[in-house]
Protein backbone atom coordinates (compact mmCIF):
# COMPACT_ATOMS: atom_id res chain seq x y z
CA UNK A 1 0.00 0.00 0.00
CA UNK A 2 1.12 3.43 -0.73
CA UNK A 3 1.81 5.99 2.34
CA UNK A 4 1.32 8.59 -0.36
CA UNK A 5 -1.61 9.18 -3.05
CA UNK A 6 -2.09 11.57 -5.40
CA UNK A 7 -4.96 12.20 -7.16
CA UNK A 8 -6.10 15.30 -9.60
CA UNK A 9 -9.86 15.74 -8.72
CA UNK A 10 -10.55 18.96 -10.30
CA UNK A 11 -8.76 20.08 -13.75
CA UNK A 12 -5.37 21.70 -12.91
CA UNK A 13 -5.51 20.95 -9.00
CA UNK A 14 -3.93 18.36 -7.36
CA UNK A 15 -4.70 16.36 -4.16
CA UNK A 16 -1.54 15.14 -2.08
CA UNK A 17 -3.05 12.90 0.66
CA UNK A 18 -0.98 11.37 3.79
CA UNK A 19 -1.82 7.68 3.76
CA UNK A 20 -1.19 5.67 6.49
CA UNK A 21 -4.70 6.14 8.82
CA UNK A 22 -4.00 3.43 11.42
CA UNK A 23 -0.70 5.62 12.62
CA UNK A 24 -2.77 9.24 12.15
CA UNK A 25 -0.44 9.77 9.41
CA UNK A 26 2.63 9.89 11.45
CA UNK A 27 5.82 11.41 9.99
CA UNK A 28 7.57 7.59 9.46
CA UNK A 29 11.12 8.66 7.00
CA UNK A 30 9.04 5.83 4.13
CA UNK A 31 6.03 7.94 4.49
CA UNK A 32 7.71 11.35 4.42
CA UNK A 33 10.41 10.86 1.65
CA UNK A 34 7.72 9.75 -0.90
CA UNK A 35 5.37 12.57 0.37
CA UNK A 36 8.52 14.99 -0.58
CA UNK A 37 9.27 12.99 -4.05
CA UNK A 38 5.17 13.73 -5.22
CA UNK A 39 5.45 17.18 -3.57
CA UNK A 40 8.72 17.72 -5.98
CA UNK A 41 7.15 16.03 -8.55
CA UNK A 42 4.02 18.33 -8.64
CA UNK A 43 6.00 21.48 -8.48
CA UNK A 44 7.09 20.94 -11.62
CA UNK A 45 3.83 19.63 -13.60
CA UNK A 46 2.79 22.71 -15.38
CA UNK A 47 -0.31 21.28 -15.30
CA UNK A 48 -1.07 21.92 -11.74
CA UNK A 49 -2.23 25.26 -10.46
CA UNK A 50 -2.80 24.59 -7.26
CA UNK A 51 -2.45 21.76 -4.69
CA UNK A 52 -4.26 20.20 -1.63
CA UNK A 53 -2.74 18.44 0.72
CA UNK A 54 -4.42 16.21 3.67
CA UNK A 55 -4.49 12.99 5.74
CA UNK A 56 -6.65 9.67 5.87
CA UNK A 57 -8.63 8.69 8.28
CA UNK A 58 -8.95 11.01 11.48
CA UNK A 59 -5.91 12.46 11.46
CA UNK A 60 -4.15 15.04 9.21
CA UNK A 61 -0.93 13.79 10.84
CA UNK A 62 0.09 13.47 14.46
CA UNK A 63 3.99 14.23 14.07
CA UNK A 64 6.55 11.42 14.62
CA UNK A 65 6.07 7.55 14.80
CA UNK A 66 6.81 6.91 18.16
CA UNK A 67 6.44 3.35 17.31
CA UNK A 68 8.68 3.04 14.13
CA UNK A 69 10.40 6.07 12.18
CA UNK A 70 11.15 3.81 9.27
CA UNK A 71 14.04 3.22 7.38
CA UNK A 72 16.44 6.22 6.87
CA UNK A 73 18.07 5.80 3.61
CA UNK A 74 22.11 6.47 2.73
CA UNK A 75 22.97 6.04 6.67
CA UNK A 76 25.34 2.75 6.14
CA UNK A 77 28.54 3.44 8.51
CA UNK A 78 27.32 6.72 9.97
CA UNK A 79 27.20 6.79 13.57
CA UNK A 80 24.33 8.04 16.27
CA UNK A 81 24.90 11.79 15.59
CA UNK A 82 25.36 11.71 11.86
CA UNK A 83 22.37 9.69 11.94
CA UNK A 84 20.45 12.13 13.77
CA UNK A 85 21.53 15.29 11.62
CA UNK A 86 20.88 13.26 8.20
CA UNK A 87 17.26 12.33 9.68
CA UNK A 88 16.45 15.91 10.56
CA UNK A 89 18.02 17.17 7.21
CA UNK A 90 15.14 14.82 5.57
CA UNK A 91 12.37 16.18 7.50
CA UNK A 92 13.33 19.84 7.51
CA UNK A 93 13.21 19.48 3.78
CA UNK A 94 9.82 18.40 3.31
CA UNK A 95 8.97 21.26 5.32
CA UNK A 96 11.50 23.72 2.85
CA UNK A 97 10.22 21.63 -0.20
CA UNK A 98 6.45 22.36 0.78
CA UNK A 99 7.36 26.37 1.09
CA UNK A 100 8.94 26.54 -2.26
CA UNK A 101 6.65 24.76 -4.88
CA UNK A 102 5.33 26.69 -7.98
CA UNK A 103 1.94 26.27 -6.55
CA UNK A 104 -0.28 27.86 -4.10
CA UNK A 105 -0.97 24.81 -1.35
CA UNK A 106 -3.86 24.45 0.84
CA UNK A 107 -4.32 22.28 3.50
CA UNK A 108 -7.15 20.75 4.06
CA UNK A 109 -6.82 19.78 8.20
CA UNK A 110 -8.90 16.82 8.53
CA UNK A 111 -7.62 15.58 12.17
CA UNK A 112 -5.14 16.14 14.77
CA UNK A 113 -2.41 18.21 13.23
CA UNK A 114 0.36 17.58 16.26
CA UNK A 115 4.39 18.03 16.44
CA UNK A 116 5.46 18.11 12.88
CA UNK A 117 1.99 17.64 11.46
CA UNK A 118 1.50 21.10 13.01
CA UNK A 119 4.41 22.10 11.17
CA UNK A 120 3.39 20.91 7.65
CA UNK A 121 0.38 22.67 8.38
CA UNK A 122 1.64 25.77 8.74
CA UNK A 123 4.06 25.62 6.04
CA UNK A 124 0.77 25.58 3.53
CA UNK A 125 -0.43 28.51 2.42
CA UNK A 126 -3.46 28.14 3.23
CA UNK A 127 -5.31 26.45 5.82
CA UNK A 128 -8.63 24.91 6.30
CA UNK A 129 -9.82 23.07 8.98
CA UNK A 130 -12.77 20.48 9.89
CA UNK A 131 -14.35 20.68 13.10
CA UNK A 132 -12.56 17.64 14.36
CA UNK A 133 -9.31 19.49 13.61
CA UNK A 134 -6.59 20.41 16.43
CA UNK A 135 -3.34 21.38 16.56
CA UNK A 136 -0.56 20.99 19.43
CA UNK A 137 3.24 21.79 20.06
CA UNK A 138 3.75 18.29 21.47
CA UNK A 139 7.59 18.54 21.67
CA UNK A 140 7.65 20.02 24.80
CA UNK A 141 5.55 17.31 25.91
CA UNK A 142 7.87 14.78 25.66
CA UNK A 143 10.81 16.56 27.48
CA UNK A 144 12.21 18.05 24.07
CA UNK A 145 11.93 21.29 22.64
CA UNK A 146 8.61 22.78 21.18
CA UNK A 147 11.15 23.77 18.31
CA UNK A 148 11.48 22.15 15.55
CA UNK A 149 10.69 22.19 11.28
CA UNK A 150 10.29 25.43 11.08
CA UNK A 151 7.67 25.82 13.87
CA UNK A 152 8.98 28.54 16.48
CA UNK A 153 9.91 30.74 13.06
CA UNK A 154 6.05 29.46 11.38
CA UNK A 155 3.81 29.95 13.91
CA UNK A 156 5.32 33.32 15.64
CA UNK A 157 4.35 34.91 11.96
CA UNK A 158 1.18 33.13 11.79
CA UNK A 159 -0.51 34.34 14.79
CA UNK A 160 1.70 36.79 16.50
CA UNK A 161 4.44 36.11 19.24
CA UNK A 162 2.91 36.09 22.14
CA UNK A 163 -0.17 33.30 21.64
CA UNK A 164 3.22 31.15 19.27
CA UNK A 165 5.01 31.20 22.77
CA UNK A 166 2.36 30.56 25.13
CA UNK A 167 1.27 27.31 22.79
CA UNK A 168 4.88 26.24 22.37
CA UNK A 169 5.53 26.28 26.09
CA UNK A 170 2.49 25.03 27.63
CA UNK A 171 1.99 22.10 24.86
CA UNK A 172 -2.03 22.40 25.71
CA UNK A 173 -4.01 21.56 22.08
CA UNK A 174 -5.76 24.13 19.65
CA UNK A 175 -9.53 23.29 18.79
CA UNK A 176 -10.83 23.96 15.35
CA UNK A 177 -12.57 27.15 16.71
CA UNK A 178 -9.23 28.85 18.35
CA UNK A 179 -7.37 28.06 15.59
CA UNK A 180 -10.40 29.78 13.57
CA UNK A 181 -10.56 32.77 16.23
CA UNK A 182 -6.66 33.15 16.35
CA UNK A 183 -6.20 33.10 12.01
CA UNK A 184 -3.97 30.07 12.70
CA UNK A 185 -7.23 28.56 10.11
CA UNK A 186 -8.82 31.02 7.40
CA UNK A 187 -12.05 28.72 8.29
CA UNK A 188 -13.71 25.66 9.64
CA UNK A 189 -15.49 23.49 7.11
CA UNK A 190 -18.10 20.94 7.81
CA UNK A 191 -16.18 17.71 7.39
CA UNK A 192 -17.75 16.18 4.48
CA UNK A 193 -17.31 19.46 2.97
CA UNK A 194 -13.79 19.92 3.47
CA UNK A 195 -11.85 18.92 0.35
CA UNK A 196 -14.76 20.48 -2.31
CA UNK A 197 -14.20 23.60 -0.35
CA UNK A 198 -10.44 23.50 -0.44
CA UNK A 199 -10.44 22.16 -4.36
CA UNK A 200 -13.28 25.24 -5.04
CA UNK A 201 -10.59 27.36 -3.73
CA UNK A 202 -7.60 25.99 -5.94
CA UNK A 203 -9.75 26.43 -9.09
CA UNK A 204 -10.42 30.14 -8.04
CA UNK A 205 -6.89 30.45 -7.74
CA UNK A 206 -6.54 28.49 -10.66
CA UNK A 207 -8.29 30.96 -13.34
CA UNK A 208 -5.74 33.90 -12.60
CA UNK A 209 -2.68 34.58 -14.39
CA UNK A 210 0.15 32.20 -13.32
CA UNK A 211 2.60 34.29 -12.65
CA UNK A 212 0.92 36.59 -11.18
CA UNK A 213 0.00 33.39 -8.51
CA UNK A 214 3.43 32.39 -8.51
CA UNK A 215 4.64 35.92 -7.53
CA UNK A 216 2.27 37.34 -4.89
CA UNK A 217 3.01 33.67 -3.36
CA UNK A 218 6.83 34.07 -3.48
CA UNK A 219 6.05 37.77 -2.28
CA UNK A 220 4.13 36.88 0.45
CA UNK A 221 6.70 34.48 2.12
CA UNK A 222 9.24 36.72 0.98
CA UNK A 223 7.78 39.55 3.29
CA UNK A 224 8.38 37.55 6.29
CA UNK A 225 12.01 38.04 5.88
CA UNK A 226 12.32 40.94 4.49
CA UNK A 227 14.60 43.89 6.60
CA UNK A 228 12.36 46.90 5.61
CA UNK A 229 9.38 47.84 3.91
CA UNK A 230 11.31 49.84 1.07
CA UNK A 231 13.14 46.86 0.24
CA UNK A 232 9.96 44.52 0.27
CA UNK A 233 8.34 47.38 -2.00
CA UNK A 234 10.93 47.01 -4.46
CA UNK A 235 10.27 43.83 -5.32
CA UNK A 236 6.38 43.67 -5.20
CA UNK A 237 6.70 46.44 -7.64
CA UNK A 238 9.31 44.42 -10.15
CA UNK A 239 7.11 41.52 -10.10
CA UNK A 240 3.99 43.66 -11.38
CA UNK A 241 5.93 45.52 -13.48
CA UNK A 242 7.01 41.99 -15.33
CA UNK A 243 3.42 41.20 -15.85
CA UNK A 244 2.04 43.91 -16.32
CA UNK A 245 4.92 44.82 -19.29
CA UNK A 246 5.13 41.32 -20.63
CA UNK A 247 1.46 40.61 -20.77
CA UNK A 248 -1.80 42.08 -22.46
CA UNK A 249 -3.47 40.31 -18.96
CA UNK A 250 -4.27 43.98 -17.35
CA UNK A 251 -6.24 44.30 -20.50
CA UNK A 252 -7.88 40.94 -20.83
CA UNK A 253 -9.57 41.83 -17.29
CA UNK A 254 -10.96 45.45 -17.64
CA UNK A 255 -12.22 44.02 -21.19
CA UNK A 256 -14.04 40.57 -19.59
CA UNK A 257 -15.44 43.40 -16.80
CA UNK A 258 -16.80 44.91 -19.88
CA UNK A 259 -17.64 42.11 -21.57
CA UNK A 260 -19.53 40.59 -18.14
CA UNK A 261 -17.38 37.40 -18.60
CA UNK A 262 -14.33 35.74 -16.85
CA UNK A 263 -11.48 36.78 -18.25
CA UNK A 264 -9.19 34.10 -19.97
CA UNK A 265 -5.48 35.25 -19.35
CA UNK A 266 -2.31 34.12 -21.41
CA UNK A 267 -0.17 35.52 -19.07
CA UNK A 268 1.71 36.56 -22.71
CA UNK A 269 1.18 40.00 -25.52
Amino acid sequence: MSFVLVERPRENVALVTLNRPERMNAMAFDVMIPFREALEAISNDTSVRAVVITGAGRGFCSGADQRSAGPIPHIEGLTRPSIALRSMELLDDVVLTLRRMHQPVIAAVNGAAIGGGLCLSLAADIRLAAPEAYFRAAGINNGLTASELGLSYLLPRAIGSSRAFEIMLTGRGVDADEAARIGLVSRIVAGDDLLDEAFDMAQRIAMFSRPGVELTKRTLWSSLDASSMAQHMNQEGLGQLMIRLMTDNFEEATLARKEKRDPAFRDTR
